[in-house]
Formats: structure tokens, sequence, C-alpha cells
């Protein structure tokens, strides 16, 4: 399964792991999911589309009824999620963290042993100070929704309002980052792997987004200094969720081009000359 499966990543990573799966894509963009199946089905890869906002937990269990009625789940390939751009930082926080709580929730109570779930942080999740994440309140988005939105929502207010939506999606692919290491031990006694992936700036239409926002001054700072392919993330979740990493769970991959590297790099000698 693909959530995001009409993103660039999503329809990527489905032309990999649909060569040898049935495939199950959602995306809440009714149009763009179909053209998605269309295009695999050109490619000879047969999908099922389910139209479904990640965000509607009663939406999600009818995801996974619909994948578990095709066959025993294998993975599931959590991209669907949104960028600052997108919204204000409460559309942001709750699509990418209250998104990911529900999908991965649902396929800790559905999949079956050896299944793996790869969870879509970003290399934004490794660039906000300690000091400011409020890691202590982040478990309490698995017992008290609204008391976690609104814990967030307060942890934003440190930013001036037109800066919220970005510090929302740092802070909400931080608490991705931290739920998919945090609960590796908990999806390990049920025999399932759970893992996630920072990618940096990716060539997709999100990614082009934040073009002016920011993110590409990064891509050109980079240890590689150009964007992200999709298909070069896609090659990455296809083989955290496939067999050959089955000794691969409770961890992130950052897969940035060397941003983050470069950025502390570059941080450590401006501070050795001072």
């Amino acid at each position: 399964m693909i959530t995001g499966g009409a993103g660039g990543m999503g329809v990527a990573t489905a032309r990999i792991v649909g060569r040898d799966h049935s495939l199950v894509l959602c995306d809440v963009r009714k149009d763009r999911l179909d053209a998605a199946v269309a295009t695999l089905d050109e490619l000879g890869i047969e999908a099922t589309a389910v139209h479904c906002d990640v965000t509607d937990r009663d939406a999600v269990a009818t995801l996974f009824d619909t994948a578990s009625g095709l066959g025993p789940i294998a993975s599931v390939i959590h991209t669907a999620g949104v960028s600052p751009s997108m919204g204000d930082a409460e559309y942001v926080m709750r699509t990418n963290a209250i998104g990911t709580v529900n999908v991965d929730e649902a396929f800790y109570a559905t999949a079956g042993e050896g299944a793996a779930i790869v969870n879509v942080a970003s290399m934004a999740a490794h660039l906000l100070p300690e000091e400011i994440i409020p890691t202590s309140l982040f478990p309490r988005a698995l017992s008290d929704e609204s008391a976690f939105m609104s814990d967030m929502l307060s942890a934003c207010e440190m930013a001036p309002e037109e800066a919220r939506s970005g510090l929302a999606y740092a802070l909400s692919k931080t608490f991705v980052r931290w739920y998919s290491t945090s609960q590796a031990e908990r999806f390990n006694a049920r025999g399932l792997r759970i893992v996630s992936v920072s990618p940096g700036s990716v060539d997709t239409e999100m990614g082009r987004l934040e073009e002016q926002a920011g993110a590409g001054a990064m891509v050109t700072d980079a240890a590689v200094p150009r964007w992200g392919k999709p298909e070069e993330m896609a090659e990455l979740l296809a083989f955290c969720a496939g067999e050959r990493a089955g000794y691969l769970t409770g961890t992130d991959i950052l897969n940035d081009g060397g941003v983050v590297a470069s950025m502390r790099e570059r941080a450590r000698v401006a501070a050795d000359e001072v």
C-alpha cells in the first residue's frame, strides 16, 4: 500500500513495488489518483485506487479493509503529507502527524508478522534545535489527539505568524521520526518493522513549492548540489519496505544529498572562526 500514491515519490515507488506485489494506492486528490493509476496501467502495473484522507480515521480503516481484502499486507509506504506552502500550521500538523498515527496504528492492528511500514519524515526533522522540540508531549498523539494538537500549535506560537506553518512542518516531521523510532519495540512484539526515511529537497510538485521558501538555497549549498530525484527516493523506500531489509527497524534514514552534513560542518567552521 502506498499513501500519497498520486505524488511524485508515491508513483515512482509504485513503479518498483508494483512489479511483484498487488498494489493499493490512496490519495486525497481523486483526479490525481485516477491519473496515477492510469499511468501505472500503461506500464503493465495494476493498482487499486482508494480515495482517502489520512486525517480521517474511519477512511483509513476503510483503506486497510480494502487492502486486506486483496491479500496479506506486505508493506505500507506512507508518503502522504503536506509542505508549509500548502496550508496553515493546524493543517500541516494534522496531516503530517495525526495522519501518520492513523495510518501506522491501522497497520499495527491489521498487518501480519513480517510486514513493514515506512514513514516519510524530512531533513527538516534533523535541523530543529533540541531545546525547542516538545518531545515529552509527543506521546499524547496516541492517546489524546486534541491535547496533542493543542500542545503542538502552542509550540508553534514561538514563531511569527507567517513562519508558523514552516515550524509546524518541521515539528510534525520530527514527530514522524520520533514515532518511527519510539514504537519499534511495540511493533516488533507483533513481528512488524517500522522505519522512517527523511528526504531532502526532491524534484516533485510539492518539493518545488518550497523552492522559493528556502529549499532552493539549501540545495545549492548541499554536498550534492542538485535536487533529489523521485526515483532515488523510491529505491530507498522500496528497499526499506522489502524482505532484504528484515533487520532494519526503529531508525530514520537521512537521504538529503548531504544538506544537513554541509550545514552542520559550515556552522562548526563559522563558530571556530569567531
